[in-house]
């Protein structure tokens, strides 16, 4: 059985202020016990330094709380971010909500 999982999907362009707004909703998450985050990027059209760096933080704070994070539908650009900062070894990054059911059937 899968636990609660909250799913968030920004839109636009990732940058410091929607990383602010998206570490804040983390950090609230936390704090009502919801530590199983899926952050579904199709809708984002670029992500900057200071919206990595807001993931990271949000990153932090969940594992803190000993929750996973999740990331899908990452774009090329995202894709080419996280290798040139070696964030993909950083983060869980799936394919698609199957990926993930069977990541928490495997535990």
């Amino acid at each position: 059985m899968l636990p609660k999982i909250k799913v968030l999907k920004p839109e636009g362009i990732f940058d410091g202020v929607k990383a602010n707004e998206f570490r804040q909703n983390i950090n609230q998450f936390v704090n009502e016990g919801i530590i199983y985050i899926l952050v579904d990027f199709k809708k984002v059209t670029f992500m900057d330094s200071s919206g990595l760096g807001g993931l990271v933080q949000a990153l932090k704070s969940i594992r803190s709380a000993n929750g996973r994070l999740f990331l899908m539908s990452l774009s090329e650009q995202i894709t080419m971010l996280f290798e040139l900062t070696n964030m993909k070894q950083v983060f869980e990054i799936i394919n698609d909500k199957s990926e993930l059911e069977s990541k928490f059937s495997n535990q």
